[in-house]
């Protein structure tokens, strides 16, 4: 006779199991694809147009961004995603910061803010401003989790809060590692929306990850450029 340990030790089980694992995820994938909502296609969309802009170094990213910023305010709240509407409040103001910033222009009409790369300097700056928002917002997660709402993730919504807030800061400078900041948030963000139900919205981070690739490359190559005709202007 054979046993149910003999079934469960062939090497057939496994693949059997990933098998439904997927089943599952698909399953829930479609599931959460019916029944997302109207706001959240709107701010998807929007985010996804924002990022485009960003990427050409186009001052609609902010007022286009902040479309999809307020709506994920609302929709962070209510899907207890505490962290990640601390972020979408802050991606407001900074963008009203940015927009200010990329607007302005010197005498000759020139735009005064230039896409650049972090010196040392920044760099020590961005890491240290990452380390301590993960510790004050993970802790401050962990305390509302108990109180207020059990849904926390406090960890994975920490990372994520935390490099967004660094991403929007450097982004808003025009510095370069902002997207490398962006790439960190997007990861963290797949799972953790699909874990709550916001599955488009999931599918929304999988699409700014490849679009964070392709902004860090743009950047890098306009950065090398405007560095090379500095070079050549002196």
């Amino acid at each position: 006779m054979i046993s149910l340990n003999d079934i469960l030790s062939t090497p057939a089980i496994p693949s059997v199991i990933a098998i439904v694992d997927l089943t599952q995820i698909w399953e829930q994938f479609v599931s959460g694809m019916i029944q997302t909502s109207l706001l959240e296609y709107v701010a998807v969309i929007a985010g996804i147009v924002s990022v485009w802009y960003s990427r050409k170094e186009d001052i609609l990213v902010y007022p286009i961004g902040l479309i999809s910023t307020t709506i994920y305010v609302y929709l962070s709240f209510k899907y207890h995603l505490i962290g990640e509407a601390s972020v979408n409040i802050y991606y407001s103001v900074l963008s009203l910061y940015g927009w200010y910033l990329w607007a302005r222009r010197n005498k000759q009409h020139e735009h005064v803010l230039h896409i650049t790369f972090s010196t040392p300097k920044m760099w020590a700056w961005q890491l240290a401003f990452f380390a301590v928002l993960y510790v004050v917002i993970y802790f401050s997660l962990v305390y509302l989790k108990e109180a207020f709402y059990p849904g926390v993730i406090p960890w994975g919504d920490a990372f994520a809060s935390a490099t967004a807030y660094t991403g929007m800061w450097l982004m808003a400078r025009k510095k370069v590692e902002s997207w490398y900041w962006w790439i960190g948030t997007n990861v963290a963000s797949i799972p953790l929306y699909f874990a709550k139900g916001l599955v488009f919205t999931s599918v929304f981070y999988f699409i700014l990850l490849l679009m964070a690739f392709w902004g860090l490359v743009e950047w890098q190559r306009r950065a090398r450029l405007a560095r090379e005709q500095t070079i050549v202007a002196a």
